[in-house]
C-alpha cells in the first residue's frame, strides 16, 4: 500500500509541480508593458518626478497602469498601452531648425495645447511623440487605435506645468 502512494505521487507530482511553477510565474505585473528606463542628469531627473505627479490618471479615456520597471520616469495608459518616457535622449530626428540637410520627411513637427511635439511613425505600426523646446525630452508612444491628438491634448498641462520651456541638456 505504501509502495502504490508513493508511485501515485511521483506520477502526479512532476505535472502539479510544473503547473504550481508557471502559476506563480504568472502575475498581473506580466501583463503590464514594459518600457525601456531613461537615464537622464540630475536636473531632467527632477522635472520628470515633477511630472510624474502632475500626470492625469485617464489619458485618451484610458486609466493609468505604469509599465515595468515601475519608475517616476515612465507611465502607461490603457491596453495595449499609452507608455510615456520622461528624460529620453534628443531624438535623431530631431534636428536644428537652421540646418535643411539631413532633415526626415517622415518626421512632423506641431504643436498641441501650448506643447511642441516631434511626430515619427513607428515601424511596428501607432506613432511617437517627443516634446520639443522643453527642459527634458518627454517621449510618448502611443499604439494604433489610440487617438493621438486626445493624447496629446490629455499630457499637454502636466507638460506644461512641470517641463518648463527650455533647451534640454
Amino acid at each position: 500500500m505504501n509502495f502504490f502512494r508513493h508511485r501515485h505521487r511521483i506520477a502526479f507530482g512532476p505535472p502539479v509541480l510544473v503547473l504550481l511553477i508557471t502559476a506563480a510565474g504568472c502575475s498581473s505585473a506580466d501583463d503590464s508593458a514594459s518600457a525601456a528606463l531613461p537615464s537622464p542628469g540630475a536636473k531632467a531627473t527632477k522635472l520628470c518626478r515633477d511630472l510624474d505627479k502632475a500626470l492625469p490618471s485617464k489619458v485618451d479615456g484610458e486609466s493609468r497602469h505604469d509599465p515595468e520597471p515601475v519608475s517616476a520616469l515612465t507611465a502607461g495608459w490603457g491596453g495595449p498601452e499609452i507608455i510615456l518616457r520622461c528624460g529620453v535622449t534628443q531624438p535623431p530626428k530631431m534636428i536644428d531648425p537652421k540646418v535643411a540637410e539631413g532633415a526626415d520627411p517622415d518626421a512632423v513637427a506641431g504643436g498641441v495645447n501650448g506643447v511642441d511635439w516631434l511626430m515619427e511613425k513607428r515601424d511596428g505600426g501607432g506613432h511617437r511623440f517627443t516634446t520639443a523646446a522643453r527642459s527634458a525630452y518627454v517621449e510618448v508612444t502611443v499604439p494604433d487605435g489610440a487617438d493621438s491628438s486626445s493624447v496629446l491634448i490629455d499630457l499637454a498641462p502636466a507638460i506644461r506645468k512641470a517641463i518648463p520651456e527650455g533647451i534640454a541638456d
